[in-house]
């Protein structure tokens, strides 16, 4: 079996974990099918977000979801050598010799353009098969996908493929997360004309229409069409600040480490590489076991906040590739006290948002870095 991580912390000797509640994933999952009311696929790229690909995976399966997707082949490749038998879309753009190993393990490729049918069609006849696959029509995000201005005829021309099966029609919003949300409805607009090219030509419509990924999800149900696309509140945070809270969701994710050393720094001897923090009294500090090389970002650096016994501390001095070290002025902290890097104790609480302020980055970001090397425990 392939793991979620590349460090396997079965005997519990790594400090520093993500933890991960798979009770909130699946409460997330319910909030979210129980209002939109329609299909869900369940997005898991990116190592699901940072929460494990494979342990997520098995667990929208035993919640029955609808389909799954996921970036790359090869993040559809492992999930089907796991034993994982949900219909999969691979969201993203193909290259030609990777059509044979979607049409051998079932999974459902994006098309993005006639020529793309034209090779998936071609391999499926040669492997006496019918490939699976979502016509992708891009109305404004410019990525991949075949421009709403040109879609009629593209829809026209499909029907000309023998080996295919169109089973899905979709595109993908710029800016459904934002306050203002005229450029996701002149999007919506636009794909909706696309969909009315069936009618007009007598057309039967593919079985899954979907558009509304998180922030759609939460802002524009005339965009849930007969499937949604939950990316990051599957995991409970919101895609940005500004974005509407419709449904009650919670972070699915903890990152925990230990205290690994406790020490008295005094004056005119700064903290770390480069010496970028230097204290003018006695203070107390701790050494804790993560960093960049972890995915904590080192632009925290004299930045981020930590929790250990129910109070928030600053990090000082540079962020190492494997340690850093907090200032706890004069509390008092002991070899294997626990560290919270995010999450909450007692009244405490560090978030995902946050480590993104520190890091000038959006959540996504913040999660999705959090290295392989980091074991992920399930609760």
């Amino acid at each position: 079996m392939i793991l979620d991580n590349i460090i396997d912390n079965a005997d519990g000797l790594r400090p520093t974990i993500v933890e991960v509640s798979l009770q909130q994933i699946c409460d997330n999952f319910t909030n979210i099918k129980v209002a939109t009311k329609q299909k869900v696929m369940p997005i898991l790229k990116a190592n699901a977000y940072g929460h494990g690909l494979l342990r997520v995976a098995q667990l929208m399966q035993t919640l029955n979801a609808d389909y799954l997707g996921v970036a790359f082949l090869e993040e559809g490749l492992l999930l089907r050598k796991n034993g994982i038998t949900a219909p999969i879309l691979i969201l993203g753009g193909i290259i030609g010799n990777q059509i044979p190993h979607f049409i051998k393990n079932d999974l459902t490729i994006t098309a993005s353009s006639l020529s793309k049918l034209e090779q998936i069609d071609m391999t499926a006849g040669q492997l006496k098969k019918k490939a699976k696959v979502h016509l992708k029509i891009d109305t404004g995000l410019e990525r991949i996908g075949v421009h709403y201005y040109n879609a009629e005829n593209f829809i026209l021309q499909t029907a000309q493929y023998k080996n295919i099966v169109i089973e899905g029609i979709f595109s993908h919003f710029a800016n459904a997360d934002s306050n203002d949300l005229s450029h996701a409805r002149l999007q919506l607009e636009r794909f909706n004309q696309v969909l009315s090219y069936y009618d007009r030509h007598d057309l039967i419509r593919p079985e899954f229409v979907h558009m509304a990924n998180s922030g759609a999800i939460l802002q524009l149900p005339e965009a849930h069409f007969n499937m949604v696309r939950p990316g990051i509140i599957l995991y409970g945070v919101y895609p940005s600040l500004q974005v509407k809270k419709t449904i009650e969701l919670h972070p699915a994710l903890s990152w925990k480490s230990r205290v690994v050393y406790f020490k008295v720094i005094t004056p005119g001897h700064p903290v770390g590489y480069g010496s970028t923090w230097e204290t003018d009294k006695n203070s107390r500090a701790i050494t804790i076991p993560v960093g960049y090389g972890d995915g904590y970002f080192r632009c925290m650096s004299n930045k981020a906040e930590i929790i250990v016994r129910g109070q928030k501390f600053p990090i000082i001095g540079n962020i190492s590739m494997d340690q850093i070290v907090a200032n706890i002025g004069d509390k008092s902290a002991y070899n294997d006290d626990e560290v919270i890097l995010i999450g909450k104790q007692n009244e405490a609480e560090v978030t995902c948002e946050d480590l993104a302020d520190w890091a000038n980055t959006i959540p996504y970001e913040v999660l999705t870095n959090i290295n392989t090397r980091v074991p992920r425990v399930y609760k």
